[in-house]
């Protein structure tokens, strides 16, 4: 009973830690003189992973590869279908041009280059099939040049950049709302998995669905609550940020930490949530580049949101 009452304060705590997060990034990056876009990116996204990374970590250190690995291939999809559907609906988001011709394309680059390192099967006679310490390597490799990149963005929109909507406030006191924020967040996500956990073991379910399901949409609890009020405050680069963000830290950083950690081998049955993952990242592509002003409306927010209820249902029934 004790646990459900924090689940609930964990809730609340959730949603002020993303407020306090959203005005914070947007304050450094006006700042800072960097884009929204950035901070998304970086900040915002590694700090809303960080329930995914700690659950993936240890996870691994104690065995239960099902867990770490349905973590990430489920919350990877959660981001885009359930984070960016509801997001959408919230407010329409529309998505600058590098992020739709350079980042969202290497995000699709990741869960390619995830699929060809679980297939040991096909390219050889290997007895291990997933990730191995090399693959972990070669993960965290990519994950270095991708933070070399990110912060070498050029801020050609600056001048476009909405001052007016950022709170005026001292460095110091933005950095203090993100880090705030960010403690909200965790220990809000934290709290409300644990009893969600606890409900879904009793329940019956297996680990590998609990991971998928449970702990995946549990742990995307802080990017789903940060996407909702930056589309709610209208900072689109902050909500498509932190979510294309956070799928390239949770393959790259925490798949790859957490194979470093120990090797996580993959099931055949993997090949449908590695295909689904895939899927999440090209289906989004293809909304935005195909609209001119790249953006993701309220309908295909929605058409997001009803790909993933039956992604669910499929996950549950099948």
């Amino acid at each position: 009973m004790i646990l459900y009452i924090f689940s609930a304060l964990g809730l609340i705590l959730l949603l002020k830690g993303a407020e306090w997060l959203v005005t914070g990034a947007s304050m450094i990056a006006y700042r800072l003189r960097v884009t929204p876009l950035v901070i998304g990116l970086t900040i915002v996204a590694f700090g809303t992973s960080a329930p995914e990374f700690t659950v993936n970590i240890y996870a691994a250190y104690t065995g239960n590869t099902d867990i770490a690995i349905g973590n990430i291939l489920g919350s990877n999809i959660a981001n885009v279908f359930l984070i960016l559907g509801v997001s959408a609906i919230i407010y329409p988001l529309k998505a600058m041009g590098s992020t739709v011709k350079k980042e969202i394309p290497f995000a699709l680059f990741v869960a390619t280059l995830l699929i060809f390192l679980v297939s040991d099967h096909i390219w050889g006679n290997y007895i291990f099939t997933g990730l191995s310490i090399w693959d972990g390597l070669i993960l965290l490799a990519f994950f270095l040049g991708f933070l070399v990149y990110t912060f070498r963005i050029p801020l050609k929109e600056y001048d476009a950049f909405d001052s007016e909507s950022v709170p005026a406030a001292s460095f110091p006191k933005a950095v203090g709302l993100v880090i705030i924020g960010l403690a909200g967040l965790v220990l809000g996500g934290k709290w409300i998995v644990d009893g969600a956990v606890e409900f879904a073991m009793r329940m019956g379910m297996s680990e590998a669905l609990v991971g998928l399901t449970v702990v995946a949409v549990g742990t995307s609890l802080p990017e789903l609550a940060t996407s909702a009020v930056a589309a709610y405050k209208k900072q689109s680069d902050i909500a498509i940020g932190n979510v294309v963000g956070s799928n390239i830290f949770n393959t790259l950083l925490i798949l790859g930490a957490s194979a470093l950690v120990n090797p996580l081998p993959f099931s055949q049955a993997y090949y449908f949530d590695l295909a689904a993952n895939f899927l999440a990242c090209l289906i989004l592509w293809v909304f935005l580049i195909l609209n001119k002003t790249h953006t993701l409306g309220r309908f295909k927010g929605g058409l997001l949101l009803a790909v993933y209820v039956g992604y669910i249902l499929f996950l549950i029934f099948k």
